[in-house]
């Protein structure tokens, strides 16, 4: 009595990481989330819009103050011109961002390029909308991407391409080059690039190339992101697409029926941190490297390969000397006897096979945090292969 489309996927599997984490009392390197606070002055922000009443349905593509900051600080720090009233629609995250340019923008049948190893979201995201997921791995120890390869994906099929950098779950901060090359062939193909690019602002390698203001992008870009990761509040829910204003109008549309709107208080808290200024982000990004040293060199010590991430807040690494189990056991295993959880790898590839050997680790916590992790992962050491 179930849609067929729902047979295809599974349920979240770094949701599902966190709540076993929950139940062995595990540290939770599993899940994106911070545990510490967000700034001050968008919580003092949220408070002073609740206590003032602004409680009620906001305008559903986002609260004018909100978008008139997105488009501001896309003005200041990319030179991109973008409309507040027609270019701007604001969502409940960016993972509702994502689904709702999907449903907007894809026909049944159509392709969508995705790379891999990839966010966990993008093929149901696809499947729901009909489209049809097409593959490119990102390859070698460091995650490079092979023109001929990215080439070969597309075709007349092709509608869209999903460009995320930095890359979760790898790291990866595609390169000018790279960058350009998608850019030729969204063109040369006719087709959308729909970027993620919610860890834009952590970054520790390369620059943050933003896909719309590369020649003859702007019209055939969609542009995802959000407050979650930059602000470290991913439960507000926060996030928003740009995109043409044509495009724009049917995104709204999904997104009307979908959520109606994001929460009213919060958005109004969020037009304060869209206007904060480089000081902010730059302390965050050293903040973000200082926890990722930590991390890694634990990794190192514990037997772990892996490459240093360039950005974003995750490391995949590679356990085989460490442990004959899959990713799946391996992962499960870790939480309940070592007392850290992380994601299985496989949950990052259309075939599992490909992350058999591969968990990923998130450091957005506290070096306190990660402290107590690094004392955990050395019993790996002396566990012995489980």
């Amino acid at each position: 009595m179930r849609a067929d489309r729902t047979a295809t996927f599974t349920e979240s599997v770094i949701r599902e990481m966190t709540r076993i984490a929950n139940q062995y009392e595990a540290i939770n390197l599993a899940q994106g989330f911070p545990d510490f606070p967000m700034p001050a002055p968008m919580k003092d922000a949220a408070c002073a819009a609740i206590h003032g009443d602004i409680n009620q349905y906001a305008i559903t593509w986002g609260s004018p103050p909100l978008r008139l900051a997105i488009a501001e600080k896309y003005r200041r720090w990319y030179g991109m011109e973008v409309d507040p009233e027609r270019d701007i629609t604001v969502t409940c995250g960016a993972t509702e961002a994502m689904a709702a340019v999907f449903l907007a923008l894809l026909n049944p049948g159509d392709e969508v390029i995705v790379l891999e190893p990839f966010y966990e979201n993008y093929g149901p995201d696809a499947i729901l909308a009909g489209a049809r997921p097409v593959f490119v791995p990102l390859e070698g120890k460091d995650w490079q991407l092979d023109p001929a390869r990215l080439r070969a994906a597309f075709s007349r099929r092709t509608k869209a391409i999903i460009v995320n950098t930095p890359q979760n779950p790898t790291g990866r901060v595609l390169t000018s080059a790279e960058m350009s090359l998608i850019a030729e062939l969204c063109i040369e193909f006719d087709a959308w690039a729909i970027t993620d690019e919610i860890y834009e602002h952590i970054r520790y390698a390369g620059d943050h190339h933003v896909m719309a203001t590369l020649p003859g992008m702007a019209e055939r870009t969609v542009t995802i992101s959000g407050l979650s990761k930059t602000f470290s509040c991913t439960g507000w829910r926060l996030g928003y697409a740009i995109a043409p204003a044509a495009e724009s109008q049917a995104i709204r549309k999904v997104h009307d029926f979908l959520t109606v709107g994001a929460p009213a208080p919060l958005q109004a808290a969020g037009a304060v941190g869209m206007a904060f200024d480089a000081d902010y982000y730059n302390h965050m990004s050293l903040n973000y490297r200082a926890r990722r040293d930590l991390l890694t060199s634990s990794l190192s010590e514990a037997g772990f390969a892996f490459s240093i991430p360039e950005g974003a807040y995750y490391v995949l690494a590679d356990f085989s000397a460490l442990s004959d189990l899959r990713d799946v056991d391996f992962a499960k295993w870790m939480t309940k006897d070592i007392g850290v959880a992380t994601v299985p790898g496989s949950s990052f590839y259309h075939d599992p096979a490909s992350g058999s050997k591969l968990v990923r680790f998130a450091f957005c916590k506290r070096l306190e945090t990660l402290e107590r992790a690094r004392g955990r992962l050395a019993q790996l050491a002396t566990a012995g292969r489980s």
